[in-house]
């Protein structure tokens, strides 16, 4: 499954949404720091999301990857301006994946948080970026975001 991923990836470095939901199994779970148990497809359209707010300034990097049959996971870096503040992020990802059918069906990816906010939010992010209130609150407005955006596209 090895190919898997890296198709996943190559397609995110292109800024290729559709072959990224294409990697997804039909039943599929995401999540990460500020996007929980998005299902279905939902994952599509929050890489479709991204990549549009990115206006093309996202670079991709990805190593490390390595699977079984069954599971898999890749080291990734993501840099690209946050669309809420302008400021430069660079931030470095793990990503796990379980296998169903041939196509992803979990994929969780785990990133420091306090770290993200400190980039995207400047000092405000430093300051907060810790808490768990703040963390609930960036989740609240990634899941907010998603589904002003899937709306749109419906």
């Amino acid at each position: 499954m090895q190919h898997l991923i890296t198709q996943f990836y190559t397609a995110f470095a292109h800024h290729d949404a559709e072959t990224m939901a294409s990697c997804y199994h039909p039943d599929a779970v995401f999540t990460d720091e500020a996007f929980i148990n998005l299902r279905g497809k939902e994952p599509g359209f929050m890489w479709k999301m991204l990549i549009e707010r990115s206006k093309g300034k996202l670079t991709i990097t990805f190593t490390n990857v390595q699977a079984t049959a069954e599971r898999g996971s890749a080291d990734w870096v993501a840099e690209y301006e946050f669309s809420a503040t302008g400021r430069k992020v660079i931030n470095h990802i793990h990503a796990e994946f379980e296998f169903k059918d041939g196509l992803i069906f979990r994929h969780t990816d785990r990133f420091n948080l306090h770290k993200w906010a400190g980039q995207a939010m400047g000092l405000k992010g430093r300051l907060l970026g810790g808490f768990g209130f703040f963390r609930r609150k960036v989740q609240e407005n990634a899941r907010l975001a998603l589904d002003k955006y899937i709306q749109k596209q419906w």
